[in-house]
Formats: C-alpha cells, structure tokens, sequence
C-alpha cells in the first residue's frame, strides 16, 4: 500500500510516477473520500471535546445545587453526535482504504519506461547459447522420448496443465531443488523455512495478491476462505505479519521450497505445451527482509544469487531490467532472468526478483525498530525466484539434450543423482 503520507503530501508526483505504468490514478475520487475523512474527522474531534467538556460541568453544576438535567440532555445529544460522526469516519475510511487497495506500487526512478514486455532493458547476458549438429527438440519431445512425461496420464486425473514425471526426470527434479536449497543456504548465508502450503487472505492481501488477482488463485471450497499458494512468498514475507524487527536482527534472508499453484487466468492459448505454464509447479523462493536505506544492495544480491544457480548449471541466460507497463503490481523495481531455451530458440523467464519498497510491508503491518528515533518503520521486502525448479528442469532437457535423445546431466547435480552422468530412457 503506498505511504498516504505521501498521496498528502506530493500526490502530483505520485500520479505522474503511476502514469508511468499506465495506471489512470482516480484523482477526483481520492480528493472527494480525502475531503471527506477529514470533516469526519474534525465533526468526531469537536463533537468529542464538546461532550468531553459538558461531562466536566456536571459535578460542578451538581455540587452547587444546579438542575443538572439540562446538561445531562446536551451530554446525551453531543454523545449521539459524536457517534454518528465516527461512524461516518470509519465509513469513509473503509472506502478510502478499498480504493488506496487497487493502487499500484509507486516506481523507482530508473525503472525504464515501456508499455510492455517489448521495452524491457538487456543489463548483461552470461553464457553462450547452444548449437547442435542436430535439429533441437523441445523438451516435451526429449522427456516424453525418454518414457519420462506423462501430460495424458495427469489430464485423465486433474485435467490440463498438469504433469506426471516419472523416473530419473522426478529425480533430477528434486536433485535441482536440493541443489539450489544447498546453494542458497550453505554458499549464500538464506535460513531455510518450512511454510505452510494454504494461506488465508489476509496473508494474500499483505503481499498485494488480493483483492486484485483473486481469479489467479485457487481458493478452496472452505468457509475460511483459505487458498492454496500461488508462491513461497505469500507465507515467508508473512512471518513478520504485524511485528517489529529489531534493527540488530536484520536483514532477515530465508529460502524454502514449495509447490505453487496458479490458476493461470487469462493465460488460455500460452505455453499449452509441456512444463512452461502449469497450474502446480516446484519453486525455491527467496526473500529479503531489510531496512530502507539497505534495499538497492540487496536488490543486487539477491538477484546475484538467482544468477550463482544458472552459472553452477552452466546455463545461458540474461538480465532484464522491467520497464514500467511490465512491473509488477506491487514492484518497485524487478529483474528477469531468462534463460535460453534451445528448443524454443528464445530465453524465457525462470525468475523475478523484485524490490517492493515498503509497499508489502504497509499492507502487512511489518516494522522494524529504527535505533536512531526508537520508532518503528515500515520494513522493505524483498523476493526473487532461486529458481523455479520446472523451468529449471525444461532448461537442462533442452540445453544438455543429445543426438541419441538422452540427455547430460549437469556436472553440479550429478552428487545429487547418485553419480549418473546421463538420463536415459526409462531409467
């Protein structure tokens, strides 16, 4: 949520930054609710210093013999007015925090301009892409020539944009997790976290998935309102939920490994094929939790981190920098890494590490204690992709692929995969 600080104070520059993303800020709506809370306000203040000072002159009018029932009357009548206009307050701000709810994160100044994905920037590439004296196959075509994926077997239980792994594919799966996990924890300094897998919408709201994405989740049918998680962010960011962090306890670093669950609206006709899309997929989720003024640097450490995976896999990718009409709702700033897929002859997206400024943290009520005022502040969270384990998957299928249709196992995963250098059919 942004800072309403701010929108009182420089809502011109608030505007003009969002118009950057193409987002039409309700100008004339925020100035009428604004207006409105603060009358409220003002008729709840006066009405209550009133009633406040009336009270007072009952015991004195009462020692002195007076008939105090006129008083008692005006008490009764400015209590009555007092109510009436706190209620309009709390109204007012319901309204006013629905509408501050749908507004996107404010931009940082070097956020590129651009309406789409089109505009986004090239920082650095790492890697030289592949080439074969074969024709590349996809990895649909590889895993499913290894008798390794079976899409039909997981359409007949759950529908599309599923997928069973069987074999030495679900193991090299779980090798990348397990490597990354180690990576992140043992190389990089993260705590890994076990979270929970269903979330409430209050945890969904702190995070900036809700109300606004609602038809990308899945919701279960449960009076509670619980949801199955869209990523590892939702439950890790909020552990500091309506807490205040010691300054001497940050920044707070934390890795898990989750399954996601996505519902992928509005994404009918993209990526049909194999395991770029699905609705259940494996990601190791990183997330920082830090003071302001340590928000940049850590912003480039965790995207360096994401990047320590694709180079110990030996895997093309590039950086991207977001413009503004392709940031992320609740975004200050995003990188993409995109790694290159050989079957696809395209690098594609396997994580988004992204800097939201206080944006979350105003949402989730999380705070850390400022030494030098005693105050608490609004926290900076931070997330990123360490990397989605599916994509990861597609990538080593496409880029280690061979004429005979096995496929290399990267060198860094081979401890994982009791030594094997190579996946073959059925195995």
């Amino acid at each position: 949520m942004l800072d309403t600080k701010l929108l009182r104070t420089d809502l011109d520059a608030v505007v003009a930054n969002l118009a950057r993303r193409g987002f039409d800020f309700p100008r004339d709506h925020y100035a009428e609710l604004e207006e409105r809370r603060k009358q409220s306000q003002v008729n709840a203040e006066k009405f209550r210093h009133e009633r406040n000072a009336r009270s007072k002159g009952i015991g004195k009018a009462k020692a002195a013999g007076e008939d105090i029932a006129p008083l008692l009357a005006e008490v009764e009548q400015l209590g009555e007015q007092q109510a009436a206009a706190e209620a309009e307050l709390t109204a007012v701000q319901d309204e006013l925090a629905a509408l501050l709810h749908g507004i996107p994160n404010v931009l940082a100044d070097d956020v590129p301009e651009g309406a789409d994905e089109s505009a986004n920037v090239e920082l650095r590439t790492w890697g030289t892409p592949a080439t074969f004296d074969f024709a590349a196959k996809d990895h649909v075509d590889i895993a499913e020539g290894l008798g390794l994926l079976d899409s039909a077997a997981a359409a007949k239980i759950a529908g599309s944009r599923f997928a069973v792994l069987h074999g030495g594919l679900a193991r090299l799966q779980r090798a990348l997790i397990q490597f990354m996990l180690d990576t992140h924890t043992l190389d990089h300094g993260y705590r890994e976290v076990y979270v929970p897998y269903i979330v409430n919408r209050e945890a969904l709201f702190g995070t900036g998935q809700l109300p606004k994405f609602e038809e990308d989740l899945f919701r279960l049918d449960d009076e509670r309102e619980f949801f199955l998680i869209p990523t590892a962010e939702v439950p890790m960011t909020n552990l500091v939920n309506d807490t205040i962090v010691e300054a001497d306890e940050l920044p707070v670093k934390m890795v898990a490994h989750t399954p996601c669950f996505r519902s992928e609206a509005g994404s009918y006709g993209k990526d049909t094929r194999g395991l770029i899309r699905q609705h259940q997929f494996e990601k190791v989720e990183l997330v920082h939790l830090v003071q302001p003024d340590a928000a940049a640097e850590a912003h480039e450490q965790l995207t360096r981190h994401a990047e320590a995976i694709l180079q110990k896999l030996e895997l093309p990718y590039r950086v991207v920098t977001l413009c503004a009409g392709d940031t992320g709702f609740s975004a200050h700033m995003t990188y993409d890494l995109e790694v290159w897929l050989p079957g696809q002859g395209a690098y594609r997206e396997i994580s988004s590490c992204s800097n939201f400024g206080t944006f979350q943290a105003r949402r989730m009520q999380a705070r850390w204690r400022n030494p030098e005022t005693g105050k608490p502040e609004p926290l900076v969270t931070l997330n990123g992709s360490g990397v989605a384990a599916g994509r990861a998957l597609v990538a080593v299928l496409e880029n280690y692929q061979q004429a005979d249709g096995t496929v290399q196992i990267p060198q860094a995963l081979r401890p994982y995969m009791g030594g094997a250098a190579v996946l073959s059919p059925g195995v």
